[in-house]
């Protein structure tokens, strides 16, 4: 029987204040607590809340037979913690249930993975495990990158670390003529490999309420049947939880075609299977080869690192962040450390994008600033007043020691 592996990414950054100095200290000197507890809240309402009702219904309507996989990141979860229980609670319920499979990830949905050091990236994936753990009460045993970034160190780096399956995108350049349909093996190592078939994905979560769209409207009838037509063992539809109230907002009909989906699959002798069980049930067909400098990702039309590298204000910003971070570490304290961390989350290189057309238009959603140029500027300012945090501090610790 073919399998369908829902996976969802959960995510909320913490947003720059547009920033001048002035009299806020710590955390709040350069992120924007009102924005973002605004966002939060207004997701939580539209998305959150009701989605996770939604899956709670479907599963308990379905006897089980609904099975979803999530990754909640950190950043999303300390939000949940200061301003929404009601929300956290939820995902608590999900975890109880039995079928809903939490993943892992770094704990700030970091670009961390793209360091040539890759200390950092198994730090901040070892307190998100601790986080899971801690609020949700479970330990995931399959690992997703920031945005599904993948290589073939970074796949190792994750098997070092104990997880038995990494997901990542099913792009053509990647695949060639294979399908993303199967189970797949990281070149040099035995991690398992699970690839998002896009196709399928988008029409959910980018095209469902496209009017130009010549399949719109998308029905779960008609997805369903493109689903038991599709040739594989294993479909992996992979999206943003958001897409749920969000991205495709209620009136579009999406909290009903997610009510009507899982009679439709299952009518359809599909079976709806977490990560963990794709890779116990179907073993590997090939090997899958990325080199460090090839690099892919889930993003844009060319599903590589260019959303958050591809000009010289996104690599100028990144190169300077992560140059700061062994001097960040010698001052020892907590809340810089803290703020360095929350300056690699992927959002912040994302809203520099100059990429136009289509993509464009992805990323002017997302982004709370006028334009990418103005994204740069603001994330530089930050990170130069931040860079003279980190060394007064480390003057102050430099003349402690020699009184």
């Amino acid at each position: 029987m073919k399998s369908v592996c829902f996976y969802f990414e959960v995510h909320q950054p913490y947003r720059l204040r547009w920033f001048w100095p002035d009299e806020h200290r710590g955390f709040d000197r350069y992120f924007d607590s009102k924005a973002n507890r605004d966002i939060f809240e207004k997701v939580s309402r539209k998305c959150y809340l009701p989605t996770n009702k939604a899956m709670l219904d479907l599963i308990d309507e379905y006897g089980g037979k609904f099975k979803i996989s999530l990754s909640v990141t950190g950043t999303l979860l300390s939000q949940c913690e200061k301003w929404g229980k009601d929300v956290l609670e939820t995902f608590k319920q999900l975890a109880d249930t039995g079928c809903v499979e939490f993943l892992e990830e770094t704990n700030y949905h970091s670009l961390a993975g793209l360091f040539d050091d890759r200390e950092e990236f198994r730090e901040q994936t070892l307190e998100h495990r601790e986080n899971m753990k801690t609020l949700l009460g479970v330990e995931p045993q399959v690992f997703r990158n920031t945005e599904l970034l993948y290589n073939n160190s970074l796949a190792a780096t994750v098997e070092e670390l104990g997880y038995k399956a990494i997901l990542t995108e099913g792009t053509e350049h990647l695949l060639g003529r294979r399908s993303p349909n199967y189970v797949y093996r990281a070149k040099g190592s035995d991690i398992k490999v699970l690839l998002r078939n896009y196709k399928l994905s988008d029409d959910i979560g980018y095209r469902f309420s496209s009017r130009w769209w010549p399949e719109y409207p998308l029905t779960a009838e008609k997805w369903a049947s493109w689903a038991s037509l599709t040739p594989g063992n294993t479909l992996n539809i992979f999206m943003d939880y958001e897409t749920f109230g969000e991205h495709q907002w209620e009136e579009t009909g999406i909290f009903k075609f997610l009510k009507a989906l899982p009679a439709e699959v299952l009518d359809r002798k599909l079976a709806f299977r977490t990560p963990s069980e794709i890779i116990s049930r179907y073993d590997p067909v090939d090997d899958i080869d990325v080199g460090d400098f090839s690099t892919i990702s889930w993003a844009d039309s060319e599903r590589d690192t260019s959303a958050w590298l591809g000009n010289d204000m996104q690599r100028r910003c990144f190169e300077d962040v992560k140059m700061l971070g062994p001097y960040v570490y010698k001052t020892k304290d907590p809340e810089i450390i803290n703020i360095w961390k929350h300056l690699l989350t992927s959002d912040h290189f994302y809203y520099m994008c100059t990429k136009w057309l289509g993509d464009g238009d992805v990323h002017s959603y997302f982004s709370i600033h006028s334009s990418p140029f103005d994204a740069a500027i603001n994330y530089m300012a930050v990170l130069m007043d931040f860079k003279s945090m980190v060394f007064r501090k480390l003057d102050a610790l430099d003349a402690e020691a020699h009184e």
